[in-house]
């Protein structure tokens, strides 16, 4: 690659771990339902919500599955790598509807292992064993729109090492 290129930027400080977390809920709502990625989230330290357009609402049973699926990937400890690829090889990979008619000729390609891969501009943990084990929260469903909120339950060691890592987690 250019070392001229330029990748969009975003004004939003990301906390790495929910972030990530983030990616691994979204693959398992695709696979779990065939929905696309979230259509609008907001994901923050302390708790996050992400809102799915599906034709009904997730019964008790599969929130449950979602949320045993999602920490049985960060379970695996995968690698989360970064890639960077021109738009038009980005587009054989993954789906690049959500994206600003604006976006860069070269985008960041974020993998979490052979799990899922997105574009992606945001910070990631480097592996799934700093995320913590996902806790779905709360629910709603209206309109075709099933809103999750989530947080992330760790460890003393996992909340040490964010604490260095990013100046937060204590």
């Amino acid at each position: 690659m250019d070392a001229t290129q330029q990748l969009n930027t975003h004004n939003k400080a990301d906390y790495p771990p929910m972030h990530t977390a983030e990616h691994i809920l979204n693959q398992t709502m695709g696979r779990m339902f065939g929905c696309p990625r979230s259509r609008n989230a907001h994901i923050e330290r302390k708790k996050s919500k992400c809102d799915y357009l599906l034709d009904k609402a997730p019964t008790e049973a599969q929130i449950a599955e979602i949320e045993q699926r999602v920490n049985e990937v960060i379970d695996q400890h995968l690698p989360v790598t970064c890639e960077l690829m021109s738009y038009e090889e980005a587009a054989r990979y993954v789906d690049l509807s959500k994206l600003p008619d604006n976006v860069s000729d070269t985008l960041r390609i974020v993998r979490v292992g052979d799990y899922d891969a997105c574009a992606c501009i945001g910070e990631h943990v480097q592996n799934t064993s700093e995320i913590g084990h996902i806790q779905l929260l709360t629910h709603d469903f209206e309109g075709g729109r099933w809103r999750v909120r989530f947080k992330l339950r760790m460890n003393n060691e996992q909340l040490i090492m964010n604490n260095e890592q990013w100046g937060m987690g204590l």
